[in-house]
């Protein structure tokens, strides 16, 4: 179900997408509204599965440098099969169906080559797999979750 946003749910996620941890009275103060409607709102943003606010970790920091961007075929209606599979994969952290050449791209971010490497033969070795396409990240200049309209 598609869900019509107002201006202060509209606000209230800009918000909190800058900054995760802003408190009720904050928000309120800013979006010119009650402390009680901030919390009614948010609850309801919550419930809705429109916002789930998470901390985000800093690849780097935790010293995972390299990363990969993995383009896979697969054999004839198999593609709900391979996702499952690279669903298993943990440091796949993003998968979706593409148009193109490709119909599926999946995103890696790991310590070093050698883990991108382990990280190809597992998915080479699922059985529908039948070409891989590797895009090996150099250097990432803007990864962002602001929330654009």
């Amino acid at each position: 179900m598609i869900y019509e946003l107002d201006e202060l749910d509209h606000g209230i996620i800009k918000r909190l997408s800058e900054d995760g941890r802003v408190s009720f009275a904050e928000l309120s103060k800013c979006l010119h509204v009650t402390e009680k409607t901030i919390r009614l709102r948010y609850k309801n943003l919550i419930d809705k599965e429109i916002l789930n606010v998470v901390g985000i970790v800093n690849p780097i920091a935790l010293g995972l440098k390299a990363g990969a961007i993995i383009q896979i075929k697969t054999k004839s209606q198999a593609l709900q099969l391979v996702i499952e599979e690279l669903k298993k994969i943990p440091p796949i952290r993003y998968i979706t169906v593409t148009s193109g050449e490709f119909p599926l791209l999946v995103q890696i971010t790991v310590r070093d080559q050698e883990k991108i490497t382990e990280v190809l033969y597992a998915i080479n070795a699922i059985d529908a797999v039948t070409e891989v396409n590797t895009i090996i990240q150099l250097d990432v200049h803007k990864n962002t979750f602001e929330y654009i309209r």
